[in-house]
């Protein structure tokens, strides 16, 4: 699997990926949420990250992850790509280049916890409340 670059011209494929991850993984995530997170998401997060996606031959994107300093801020890929080996090619790529050492994940979403356990990460300390000041529980996880 090939890392490629993000342009600004992918971010609207990018919040697709998002949400179709979304919808599939975090089912205690709402409408309402998805709808306050989507502009925050392109406008702000996009932004504030360094992206790098992974495409099919046919140049769709399946996946993304997006770092600051050595901080995974997200990664998501697509539901009918899961399982793959998209994350993990993601991750890894995250971890040889850019040094990644930490990550934020909703304590609801088992299959993150597991896949980042997986990868070597483990939970250093709990937030009862995300970043919004949502009631999505956070697990701080590190190397």
């Amino acid at each position: 699997m090939k890392i490629e670059n993000v342009l600004v011209a992918d971010h609207p494929e990018l919040l697709e990926v998002w949400e179709n991850s979304v919808r599939a993984t975090h089912s205690f995530i709402t409408e309402d949420d998805i709808a306050f997170f989507k502009p925050i998401i392109i406008d702000q997060a996009f932004p504030a990250v360094t992206l790098k996606c992974i495409k099919l031959q046919n140049g769709a994107i399946v996946g993304f992850i997006g770092v600051h300093e050595s901080k995974v801020e997200m990664l998501f890929v697509s539901d009918n790509a899961r399982g793959q080996g998209v994350g993990k090619a993601l991750l890894q790529w995250a971890l040889s280049e850019m040094k990644v050492n930490s990550v934020d994940v909703n304590e609801q979403n088992p299959l993150a916890v597991g896949f980042y356990q997986h990868m070597g990460f483990k939970v250093i300390s709990r937030s009862p409340l995300d970043d919004m000041g949502k009631p999505f529980p956070i697990l701080h996880m590190a190397l």
